[in-house]
């Protein structure tokens, strides 16, 4: 399996801390080419959150802009990226029997000033997403440039910063953990993704 020794870092570190941030996770070529497909992207649209069931807008709590991705994506990165996450799926099913049904995923597009407050990804009243991933796509950044994902532990106590750099990849477990994003000062990008059980 050609992200074994990955997906077996991964496991080992959600089993030990619940998260893991990982650095150079896929082949470079393949990141180039998510770049570009995610700034060519013309069908992103504002996104939502969750209340009660229902989506709305709220740009007092979250202003990205997001593109949901699938198999049939124009890009073959975008394919490729999708057949690493299902790869890790069935690992995932495997070794830690977690009964992930499917993998969700979206473009995220945040211009300067974007953010996205304190939230948990798992839907209040609901066990839908059970691991969170989020991989980034910004060649050039800096702690100048804001945008960072800011992890909490369940008591809101901190924990990590992460700078949003190119081939970042940050999994964790979707319930567990309280996180946010900065605000940017430059255009942003990244693939949010979850594993579901619904």
């Amino acid at each position: 399996m050609k992200y074994q020794t990955l997906y077996e870092k991964i496991i080992d570190g959600l089993v030990q801390d619940g998260y893991i941030i990982i650095e150079n996770a896929l082949d470079g070529a393949v990141v180039s080419e998510l770049i570009a497909a995610a700034k060519r992207e013309r069908s992103y649209k504002e996104a939502g959150i969750s209340k009660s069931g229902s989506l709305h807008l709220d740009k007092q709590r979250r202003r990205d802009k997001i593109c949901w991705l699938d198999a049939d994506h124009s890009s073959s990165a975008v394919t490729h990226f999708l057949d690493f996450t299902e790869g890790l799926r069935l690992y995932l099913n495997r070794s830690l029997y977690l009964g992930l049904s499917y993998y969700e995923a979206h473009f995220a597009h945040y211009e300067a000033g974007d953010f996205y407050e304190k939230h948990i990804d798992a839907f209040k009243n609901s066990k839908n997403r059970v691991v969170t991933t989020v991989f980034y796509l910004n060649e050039e950044w800096s702690e100048t440039d804001g945008g960072e994902l800011v992890i909490y532990d369940k008591d809101e106590n901190f924990l990590k910063k992460v700078l949003p750099k190119a081939n970042r990849l940050v999994v964790f477990m979707s319930e567990e953990f309280p996180h946010e994003v900065l605000p940017a000062n430059k255009d942003r990008y990244s693939i949010a993704g979850w594993y579901r059980i619904d």
